[in-house]
């Protein structure tokens, strides 16, 4: 069911600690569970598993429940032990665990969603479970009650969500690429603002309360870092995956960004230093270098008696440029672009050496990833996807948490 992996850590990469194996299909969820050496999980096989770590290092299932439906999203309160588990039906059943992790009692079901749940998140000190779904909706419901309190509903599919609980924002990611900030009340919700920038659908969010600072992770293989808490509404860009951006978790202590691709690339961004924002594209009828003519400025072209040429961008600059004109490729960290880019000539003059270095480490995790958490105060993370393997990972020889927090690596 379960084998240890036995590797000693090596320096600045992340230490496979263990994998976990026995679910049938998709493993949809993966939570550490605070305190204790044990994983819960939720997968498409319709089961949601409680692994506790043994005497001999393999973690065995101390529970094993299966639902009506495929198991789509969890989430986990560990100091009232209760579990939320969002289905393909777009039900949400909650469950109460007991202390030894080897009971789990039905509490009650949430009729949240007419379709599939996509991301829950659950809110002691108001009772409100709040979750999306494929039915293009966020709802909060009493989990005194179980009654529905509220439903926003939005063009695409709602895929991820995050929660401010102190001021009550919800950050909702949708497939269309937009993310929309709402105020949630009691029966009723106000948009704030709409934040666009990704070129396709938003797969994860990470907002952190202390920094204001919103993280979104997109299948357009980049990740945005929104200053919400800024009145310049700053945006940085990162780019480093080759995949899309399946999760995305920062570390507010450290000044560290943690995200993984459905290729199981796995990376650690600075984001302790000053970093630039990219540059919004500018728009012109001839490259501005040359003067040339792009080839839909059919005026220039008629009275110059020259072919139009196509149009590009310096990723440094953002001016339009013709290709003769951005024949260089240079990789630029300290505005994201972590792999080489297109940029124009005169940029790529101007970059020395020493900005070439890289502000982040990549790492690879060798097996599809589509879901990760991370258990901070320890160092540790857990990621899972499509492969149905679990794997278990000690962080910190490349996240620093063990300077941060006193934990040292096994």
């Amino acid at each position: 069911m379960a084998a240890e992996i036995h590797s000693r850590p090596q320096s600045r990469r992340p230490v496979l600690l263990s994998k976990v194996e026995g679910h049938q299909d998709a493993v949809s969820a993966a939570l550490l569970i605070p305190k204790e050496d044990g994983v819960i999980t939720a997968g498409e096989d319709r089961t949601i598993r409680v692994w506790l770590k043994r005497d001999s290092g393999q973690y065995w299932p101390s529970i094993y429940h299966t639902m009506a439906s495929p198991c789509s999203a969890m989430a986990y309160h560990h100091d009232s032990r209760r579990i939320f588990v969002g289905q393909d039906n777009g039900a949400i059943m909650e469950f109460h665990i007991s202390e030894d992790f080897n009971k789990m009692n039905f509490v009650k079901t949430y009729p949240a969603h007419q379709n599939r749940v996509s991301a829950i998140t659950f809110c002691l000190a108001s009772e409100w479970l709040i979750s999306t779904g494929h039915d293009k909706c966020i709802s909060w419901m009493c989990t005194r009650s179980g009654s529905m309190l509220g439903r926003h509903y939005f063009t695409s599919w709602a895929s991820c969500l995050q929660y401010d609980h102190e001021s009550q924002h919800a950050f909702v990611g949708d497939y269309s690429g937009q993310i929309t900030l709402l105020k949630l009340e009691q029966n009723t919700c106000s948009v704030i603002t709409t934040l666009k920038g990704h070129e396709g659908s938003i797969t994860s969010l990470w907002w952190d309360p202390v920094q204001r600072l919103l993280f979104s992770g997109a299948s357009d293989h980049s990740i945005i870092m929104w200053d919400i808490g800024g009145r310049k509404g700053r945006t940085l860009l990162l780019q480093g995956h080759h995949d899309k951006v399946q999760a995305i978790c920062y570390i507010q202590l450290t000044r560290q960004l943690v995200s993984c691709s459905a290729d199981g690339g796995i990376a650690v961004w600075n984001m302790d230093i000053s970093r630039e924002e990219a540059p919004q594209w500018l728009e012109s009828d001839s490259c501005q270098k040359c003067e040339q003519p792009f080839f839909w400025n059919i005026k220039q072209m008629w009275d110059t008696k020259t072919i139009g040429l196509r149009q590009h961008h310096c990723r440094k600059c953002g001016q339009a440029v013709c290709g003769k004109c951005s024949t260089k490729r240079s990789s630029y960290p300290i505005m994201g672009f972590e792999f080489q880019v297109r940029v124009c000539d005169s940029c790529f003059e101007s970059i020395k050496d020493e900005d070439r270095t890289s502000l982040a480490t990549f790492h690879e995790g060798k097996h599809n990833i589509s879901h990760m958490s991370m258990d901070i105060s320890r160092g540790l993370m857990v990621t899972c996807g499509s492969d149905r393997i679990v794997k278990i990972w000690d962080m910190t020889p490349v996240v620093g948490c063990s300077l941060a927090t006193g934990f040292s690596s096994r």
